[in-house]
């Protein structure tokens, strides 16, 4: 029989109460360091760094904004500037040099109303082509942006005449693998998911999962699509293994109940794209890895190509908190370095280990 400790541990490594509501967090790419979104009682935004030395997490800045601050990326930017953009609960999108964080690089009136989702690709290295942002927001629109473009979106995914408008909770960049494909999975209030490819301008793909969508990432922005992940709010996350779409079957697919609630987050580890991490409203992270099935293709009675999804199992889990842990960021440069915010407002850095031997 192996022993409990041969599995991953997740370990609480540091804790730290924050005197503002968190809705973010995200490590600095190349650095110890990581940056916390939120806002304050009094209706403002900020905007926080903390560098990780000596087993503790030190406050190097804090910033105050005019609005609050819902959500931050540093999908777009380059290892050299390492610029972080965000979006408020005014609709704007800012990008901030947090050297100099007084003023914003970057900014736009995106979304008639806040923005409760933001990724970016074509930066850090990661994803061909050009360095873009995607925006969601409760107006219903998803926008996608070039910073190297002022004042109008390069794409904007909204709902035709006549459409109800739908609360758009979540987007994620894919299939950014040379420089002209690339695409955006977006998630909404009533379960809808749509994939759309920015090459052609057109949906590729939508489906329903019966329940809010909290979030949706794909396991990598820089591959031909493989697999994408989506969370919902009671509890059930959905593996869609995008290598096969059939014409009327769409992709293949595997659910499992998960949390006894919302799953906010989901994040691939950078260093192996078959682990996740998913993030719940219980307070507690549950570590997976996802099995391939022997064949991820075969043909239907109609001899065409139909996908075969794979299984989740559950490597470990944890509760931190009584609270819903609402962001979670793997590191990009240490495997097992993690950092986790929740609604009990603070943030904690974990370390997850043996993530080479699973």
């Amino acid at each position: 029989m192996s022993s409990p400790l041969a599995k991953p541990q997740i370990i609480a490594h540091i804790q730290k109460s924050l005197n503002y509501t968190v809705f973010d967090c995200k490590w600095i790419p190349c650095s110890a360091k990581f940056v916390c979104l939120g806002n304050f009682a009094r209706g403002t935004g900020v905007m926080q760094i903390y560098e990780v030395q000596h087993g503790d997490a030190q406050l190097v800045k804090e910033v105050e904004k005019p609005r609050p601050i819902k959500c931050g990326t540093y999908g777009a930017t380059s290892m050299q500037q390492r610029h972080i953009a965000t979006g408020d609960f005014d609709g704007n999108l800012n990008i901030w040099n947090l050297e100099t964080p007084e003023k914003a690089v970057y900014s736009v009136k995106a979304h008639k109303e806040i923005v409760n989702s933001i990724d970016g690709v074509g930066g850090l290295g990661i994803g061909d082509g050009a360095p873009e942002i995607v925006t969601g927001s409760r107006d219903g629109t998803v926008k996608v942006w070039d910073p190297r473009q002022k004042d109008s979106p390069v794409a904007n995914m909204e709902p035709g005449e006549g459409e109800t408008k739908r609360d758009c909770w979540t987007v994620a960049f894919g299939h950014a693998f040379n420089d002209q494909d690339r695409c955006v999975c977006s998630g909404y209030d009533n379960g809808d998911i749509k994939l759309f490819d920015l090459r052609n301008m057109s949906v590729r793909w939508e489906t329903n999962i019966k329940n809010g969508v909290c979030c949706v990432e794909f396991d990598r922005k820089d591959i031909s699509m493989n697999k994408l992940m989506a969370t919902s709010l009671e509890g059930m996350f959905h593996i869609f293994d995008m290598r096969t779409q059939h014409p009327t079957k769409g992709f293949a697919s595997v659910s499992a109940k998960a949390h006894k609630s919302t799953i906010w987050q989901v994040k691939h580890l950078p260093q192996n794209r078959e682990i996740f991490m998913t993030a719940g409203g219980a307070g507690n992270l549950h570590l997976w890895k996802y099995e391939y099935p022997e064949q991820r293709c075969m043909k239907d009675s109609d001899d065409m190509d139909v996908g075969v999804a794979g299984t989740a199992n559950l490597l470990q889990n944890v509760t931190l908190s009584t609270q819903p842990i609402a962001s979670l960021d793997w590191s990009p440069d240490k495997q097992g370095l993690c950092v986790c915010s929740g609604f009990d407002q603070s943030v904690r850095v974990l370390i997850v280990t043996k993530l080479n031997s699973v």
